[in-house]
């Protein structure tokens, strides 16, 4: 029997189930809009008038005002995939916008992550857009500074905290050997909007008091990001397949994570945890992820975390091929 005969019906003809939610929804994007930049900005100038005071009243409105952040950097990607609005110029304008907001080069990532959506799960196709993840047979014969250095990346004060910092504070402002002209003035079009932020706080605000306000605010939402991206793609029974294997439908239903998370962390996440089906379809705008969930079978046997269960993949290091399964270091197949 081959591989497409063992698949069930719905499985081999997953356009049909995911054609019906492909289309944006004006009147709801608007008001996603509306419900997520309107209370940021409020809040941004809620932790500015804090400042006066405790400076624990500014680091308690940071934590809404990341999760707001989160929210926007989703906008942003829904934008990337062209979901969001019908017209891809309105898509590209609030990309763009909502990108600086969160300091993130619109084209660039959006390229970035285009390239992970075609080689999310692929041994051969790693590196571009996705956590740095080894075999156990290849961290079992790295140098040993190799070694070390994926240790310390694996880190969860590093790959949580500090990573996530540097990625949004100085990462994109440079681009990689693979970005085109497009790409590369991406990144310089968000360095000049940051530039021009800066020097305007600096004769207004203070950048004291940009950085007081902007640094927690980073350091939560990068943070709660990467870990979203994380968890998505690295609990124990993840898919991985070299590329004469990999299937773009499997790596989808069980290389991506169903995350259910409590309401108030689903909102703020713009319903990224359905990541199963957004893999399968990303031309899905993220408010109707959760109803081609629900409403469709197909999708009902992903891998399935919950907040708790979730914290365990903080243990898992590399991808162990003899065992197929994500692995903590001491854990290895030798």
């Amino acid at each position: 029997m081959t591989e497409s005969q063992s698949k069930p019906e719905e499985h081999q003809d997953w356009r049909s189930v995911v054609a019906p939610y492909r289309v944006s929804i004006a009147h709801k994007s608007i008001w996603q809009l509306a419900n997520t930049l309107i209370p940021y900005i409020m809040l941004i100038v809620l932790m500015y008038l804090s400042l006066s005071g405790s400076y624990w009243w500014t680091l308690l409105l940071s934590i809404p005002a990341a999760g707001f952040g989160v929210r926007i950097f989703i906008i942003s990607h829904d934008c990337g995939h062209q979901s969001f609005f019908k017209s891809g110029r309105a898509n590209d304008i609030w990309g763009e916008l909502t990108g600086l907001l969160v300091w993130t080069p619109y084209t660039y990532w959006k390229r970035e992550h285009t390239r992970h959506h075609g080689s999310a799960g692929n041994l051969d196709r790693r590196g571009i857009g996705d956590i740095w993840t080894l075999t156990a047979d290849e961290y079992l014969t790295k140098p040993w500074l190799t070694r070390l250095g994926y240790r310390l990346y694996r880190n969860p004060i590093v790959l949580f905290g500090l990573g996530p910092l540097f990625l949004f504070t100085i990462g994109y402002r440079y681009w990689a050997g693979w970005a085109g002209k497009s790409e590369r003035l991406s990144v310089l079009r968000t360095n000049l909007f940051l530039a021009v932020i800066l020097t305007l706080c600096h004769y207004t605000i203070g950048l004291k008091a940009f950085v007081l306000i902007e640094l927690p605010v980073t350091l939560i939402a990068s943070a709660g990001g990467i870990w979203l991206f994380y968890v998505q793609h690295q609990f124990e029974d993840v898919y991985w397949a070299n590329a004469d294997d990999w299937d773009f439908v499997t790596q989808a239903l069980k290389g991506s994570s169903y995350y259910k998370l409590p309401r108030i962390l689903q909102w703020f996440s713009g319903n990224i945890g359905f990541h199963h089906v957004h893999h399968l379809s990303p031309g899905i705008p993220n408010y109707l992820l959760e109803r081609c969930h629900r409403e469709n079978s197909i999708f009902h046997r992903a891998p399935r975390l919950t907040l708790w269960s979730s914290l365990k993949t903080i243990g898992h290091r590399v991808w162990d091929e003899r065992k197929q399964k994500m692995v903590g270091f001491g854990r290895l197949s030798r």
